[in-house]
């Protein structure tokens, strides 16, 4: 395949939008290691021209819950439906968090979860919501478990709808047990040549993709629109007997 810019300058991925997403434990304006390796990633998006957002998302009042609005089920306040607004906004969405337990962090899990009671809207094809956008995580620790976390993030982007790139993610572990963190001075993890190459891959990955789908306009929509498949037009299968 051909480079996908042109030659005289231009970004080569202008025009793309790009979220991520911080489920760090820790409230501005503490330090998060995790940040520290989203800056990678987002320096290299925003050199192509990519437009980056970004929500630490335990600064926010996000409930708990299944539902777009948790507000509707008894919970006092929910700013989940503002922040999915921007979500929606994105073409790649990038999950970040750490490792705790030798598993996604609650925060990481929290917004898998309200990612998923969002998942049964649809888009203008009639497709589900996440359709036609890509996702990507990064992972830091200092215990073992990238691959672990990584594949509970990339299995439950897909199965929302969004398309998940060759080697789409990247991660940080220290030497297991206490020890230095990402971020901290001597420990390596912003010189690690494994992490900086995977990162690299996966952010190029991830815009490489997405701007294939954008310049598709979107997710091919024949066979895969609960739109139609509500109405009775189900390829391969008979029309359901509405008497």
């Amino acid at each position: 395949m051909t480079d996908p810019s042109p030659q005289d300058g231009t970004p080569r991925f202008g025009g793309l939008r790009a979220l991520f997403v911080n489920c760090t434990l820790k409230r501005s304006p503490d330090v998060s290691n995790t940040q520290g390796l989203i800056d990678r990633s987002v320096g290299l998006m925003e050199k192509e021209g990519v437009t980056v957002d970004q929500i630490r998302a335990v600064d926010h009042d996000i409930a708990t819950g299944v539902y777009p609005d948790m507000t509707e089920h008894g919970w006092p306040s929910d700013e989940w439906p503002q922040l999915f607004q921007r979500v929606l906004d994105a073409d790649i969405l990038v999950l970040a968090g750490p490792i705790w337990l030798g598993d996604n962090g609650s925060v990481t899990k929290r917004v898998i979860e309200r990612l998923y009671g969002c998942s049964s809207l649809l888009n203008d094809h009639g497709q589900y919501a996440y359709y036609g956008r890509t996702g990507g995580c990064l992972i830091t620790g200092n215990e073992d478990g990238v691959k672990h976390c990584a594949m509970n993030i990339l299995y439950s982007l897909q199965h929302l709808g969004y398309v998940i790139p060759p080697q789409a993610d990247a991660g940080w572990i220290g030497e297991a047990g206490p020890g230095p963190s990402y971020l901290d001075e001597g420990s390596g993890g912003p010189e690690n040549d494994f992490t900086n190459r995977n990162t690299t891959f996966m952010t190029y990955n991830l815009m490489h993709t997405a701007a294939m789908l954008k310049a598709a306009g979107g997710f091919p929509s024949y066979g895969n629109q609960r739109s139609e498949w509500d109405a009775g037009c189900r390829p391969d299968f008979a029309n359901p007997d509405y008497r």
